[in-house]
């Protein structure tokens, strides 16, 4: 049956219509494909990824903002290439030519440091000159060193302080010299066994009754609980160092700080609970600072914000944190000013793909439609999967930021939207 023009319009309309529906359909399927393979790399990751949030050499860090360098780096490596292979010729270089008959040293053949001690052993061959010619002795004509790296384990040693008593023949006076004095009364433990003690424990993370082990190889027997209180009276003559160290990291005008959970004793019972070490920083040398550098350790039995306020009462500047809500009491009175860390806040959402510098992206409009769920942009690692990115302005569930986060912050997100 013939149609009319009308007719067919209609159909030609209704054909568009169904065609650019499911045009939209595949378009949100694929979308939704997209969003579950960065959900899926996301959460393995999580469950089979490296805890460290530290890149990989190769991958620099500008790659976080979009991967323009590595990414231009990469395609000026064929460029090269071919531009080197347009280029050979059958003419030398004589430098490569040098540089190829250099005889080439192996890491393990190289010299020994020159500040070593070294002691020397003579091998002097057994004998004389047997030949009948002379029957003489030898003469040397010269020799042949070789160096071989040795050590020689730690070892103990006792000092004996003697204090002679000194008596004068006419008055009977009797003269003594005073006695040395300890690092600890009534201990007898001299300075380098404290030291080698502290260091083992705290440097090289050498557990107390492992040293009690080690010491008793060379037959000098020491109980745990003697080491202990060791430990413990170093901690007591160490504290002013501790607090001038303190004193020194708070006078910067800026401060870097952080906490790290720490495993620690005097739980319920024998068992542990999870203490807080807080660390202070005093290093800007990236920006122009010739004061050396220093780190401030303060440790805590839990995590509350009464820790970093007593830590800092005396400190007057700027301090750069993560978005600890234990911080917020400090910035109230306008003392030390807050600044957040951008590269804090990007490594959770864009390390953990940089590697691949994925761009998903959403379409549609700002609408409560489920379908369209606003236009973000994720780009190298952004959590697709989070309600944040896939919820409209106009959901209650998604807020914006606070009034506390920067301007700059905040004009980021908007961006993104």
């Amino acid at each position: 049956m013939a149609m009319t023009f009308a007719e067919l319009l209609a159909s030609n309309a209704a054909l568009s219509g169904e065609v650019q529906r499911s045009h939209e359909a595949l378009k949100i399927a694929q979308l939704t494909i997209d969003k579950m393979k960065v959900e899926l790399a996301y959460l393995r990751r999580m469950k089979y990824g490296r805890s460290s949030e530290k890149l990989e050499p190769p991958q620099p860090q500008l790659e976080l903002v979009g991967g323009q360098v590595a990414s231009a780096a990469a395609d000026d490596e064929p460029t090269r290439a071919s531009s080197e292979d347009g280029l050979k010729s059958n003419v030398t270089s004589l430098d490569q030519e040098r540089k190829k008959r250099e005889r080439k040293t192996r890491p393990g053949l190289r010299d020994l440091p020159e500040h070593l001690p070294r002691h020397t052993v003579v091998h002097t061959p057994q004998g004389g000159c047997d030949c009948a010619a002379c029957g003489a002795g030898l003469r040397e004509i010269g020799q042949d060193v070789s160096e071989v790296l040795d050590y020689v384990p730690g070892t103990f040693h006792v000092v004996r302080h003697v204090r002679p008593k000194l008596v004068c023949a006419g008055c009977k006076t009797i003269t003594q010299a005073l006695a040395p004095t300890r690092p600890m009364d009534r201990c007898m433990a001299g300075a380098g066994l404290l030291t080698h003690i502290v260091v083992s424990k705290f440097a090289d993370h050498v557990p107390l009754y492992r040293l009690c082990q080690i010491y008793g190889r060379d037959g000098v027997e020491m109980s745990r609980s003697t080491i202990t209180d060791m430990v413990g009276n170093c901690g007591a003559l160490l504290t002013p160092l501790a607090e001038a160290v303190g004193r020194y990291v708070l006078r910067a005008h800026k401060v870097h700080g952080d906490d790290t959970p720490i495993r620690a004793l005097g739980g319920k019972g024998s068992k542990a609970h999870t203490g807080r070490l807080w660390v202070y920083v005093r290093d800007d040398r990236p920006s122009g600072d010739q004061a050396p550098p220093a780190v401030w350790f303060q440790y805590s039995a839990d995590r509350k914000g009464e820790h970093p306020a007593r830590h800092l009462k005396h400190f007057k500047g700027v301090l750069q944190a993560d978005a600890f809500a234990g911080y917020n009491a400090i910035y109230k009175d306008g003392r030390i000013l807050e600044a957040g860390c951008w590269s804090h806040y990007l490594e959770r959402r864009f390390m953990w793909i940089a590697a691949g510098r994925r761009e998903v992206w959403w379409g549609g409009s700002e609408s409560s439609s489920p379908h369209k769920v606003g236009r973000v942009r994720v780009t190298a690692g952004m959590r697709a999967g989070r309600r944040w990115a896939s919820t409209p302005w106009s959901s209650s569930a998604r807020c914006p930021p606070s009034s506390r986060t920067p301007a700059w912050r905040r004009a980021s997100f908007a961006s993104w939207s």
